[in-house]
């Protein structure tokens, strides 16, 4: 994964609806959402929506498809994992990690993230 998209993905991510944005289709799934959805679970204008949106599929990070007259998004995994992986590839020095350093168990759990 070159620089520029690393720099890309997470300077989309390092806004706060983005963020919400992103997580809300993580957890919806290869569903996705509406962009419509998308801006009443997060009480944002639709065209604050519409911008964030075209950050994070600029960003690529998620994807868009047409269904009838909407237009669904979805997390871009491929993406996600692809960005995830580049920023653990050095972890602990590229050896295997110590079992109290478990990257994978550590970033599975996000319940100290409100």
């Amino acid at each position: 994964m070159e620089s520029a998209t690393v720099i890309r993905a997470l300077g989309a991510l390092a806004q706060e609806h983005r963020l919400a944005v992103f997580r809300l289709l993580v957890q919806a799934g290869p569903d996705g959402m509406a962009a419509g959805a998308l801006a009443e679970a997060l009480g944002v204008p639709a065209s604050s929506m519409s911008f964030h949106l075209a950050q994070l599929a600029h960003a690529g990070l998620v994807a868009q498809r047409r269904v009838s007259r909407s237009i669904i998004y979805s997390a871009d995994y491929g993406a996600m994992n692809r960005l995830i992986a580049y920023l653990m590839a050095n972890c602990c020095g590229g050896t295997a990690c110590l079992p109290e350093l478990d990257c994978l168990s550590v970033a599975g759990d996000d319940r100290s993230v409100a």
